[in-house]
């Protein structure tokens, strides 16, 4: 606190200025001052010499005032008009639409005059508008993009079942892909609504005590078909009465798209693994399998809407399970993350508080 105290009633630039200016305002009354010590020694004081000296000290004074007027006037161009302006000219851009708009830094002798810290925060938002805008145009893109596939897909579908010598088992091969290209559609947009509803906080968790285990195996049978179908072998290693105190059906959505996830890239004859541990206060959760497996930089960007590593979308997928996940788990004070190597699996790691007001779960 003392050292912002310094740096705001204190600048040593402030006071070089101030020391060079006030040094020329003595020096120059002090020439005056001796140039009339002087006369008076040499002549009487009359009234005429009085009236001559106080007109010379008068104008003087008049003279310095214009002098540091002048002054005053060029570091106010300087120190204040020139980065209003370029503020300004930069805010306008910003309202035309051009974020790429940056203010250059520029040099000041008075630092704490706080146009390096607008420069700075104004920089660092058009950064951030920029960041978003980028986001928008490339959720538009990819919003496009899955609607537009499964669309596609219905409309051909629905074009060749008008064909009046179509097979009865072909009729229905047809109905079969317009009614999963729908089912796909319906859900693209469930997820979008559901993030959008996540994102702009009108969802509010609804938490109650229950036993993770139990959800968990629930949403894992759930998915029963699918790896009895793909041969998948399901390893579990739940522990017993680890009771929570969150919102069990915003939670569901997280186990769910994990699995989901798990089995989608697992190939035929692989294995998912479900854990749950109690550490401290916490409960956590692995959910791994022994699919494809995702690159580093897949890594950094796998919690982003729309972002599929898979860029040729040979898998099905909107990209959205996973930006549904990590908004969930934030919402409810968890957290997660991802562990993983091409080729050999990837691995999902959910901690969750195991606390309400404050005070840890008994477990019974």
């Amino acid at each position: 606190m003392s050292g912002k105290l310094k740096r705001m009633f204190f600048n040593i630039r402030r006071y070089i200025a101030f020391f060079l200016l006030m040094s020329f305002v003595v020096t120059c009354c002090m020439l005056v001052f001796l140039k009339l010590f002087q006369s008076a020694v040499n002549f009487e004081f009359t009234e005429d010499n009085l009236k001559a000296a106080a007109m010379l000290t008068f104008f003087n004074v008049i003279f310095l005032s214009l002098v540091c007027t002048v002054i005053d006037g060029i570091r106010r161009k300087l120190m204040v008009e020139r980065p209003v302006r370029r503020i300004t000219e930069a805010t306008q851009r910003i309202m035309n639409g051009d974020l790429t708009a940056r203010i250059e830094p520029f040099f000041s002798i008075d630092s704490g005059s706080g146009f390096d810290v607008i420069i700075e925060h104004f920089n660092r938002m058009a950064e951030e508008l920029s960041g978003l805008e980028t986001l928008r145009t490339d959720f538009i893109a990819n919003v496009s993009h899955e609607l537009k596939t499964p669309l596609a897909v219905m409309q051909n579908y629905g074009t060749l079942l008008q064909s009046p010598d179509l097979s009865e088992e072909q009729r229905i091969e047809y109905a079969k892909a317009i009614t999963a290209s729908s089912r796909r559609l319906a859900d693209l947009i469930t997820n979008i609504l559901k993030l959008n509803r996540l994102e702009n906080q009108q969802i509010f968790p609804a938490a109650k005590k229950y036993d993770l285990g139990e959800q968990l195996t629930e949403c894992l049978l759930d998915f029963e078909n699918v790896w009895e179908e793909k041969n998948i072998d399901i390893d579990t290693d739940i522990e017993e009465n680890v009771i929570i105190y969150s919102d069990g059906e915003l939670l569901s959505l997280v186990w769910n798209n994990l699995f989901s996830n798990a089995f989608k890239f697992t190939d035929n004859g692989g294995k998912v693994s479900v854990s749950l541990k109690k550490e401290n206060d916490k409960a956590v959760i692995k959910i791994s399998d022994t699919g494809c497996g995702i690159s580093p930089e897949t890594g950094k960007h796998i919690f982003e809407k729309f972002y599929q590593g898979d860029t040729s979308h040979a898998v099905q997928g909107n990209g959205l399970g996973l930006a549904l996940v990590k908004r969930v788990v934030d919402i409810v004070g968890g957290d997660i993350s991802v562990e993983s190597e091409v080729g050999k699996g990837t691995e999902f790691t959910v901690k969750i508080g195991r606390t309400a007001n404050g005070e840890i779960q008994k477990d019974p």
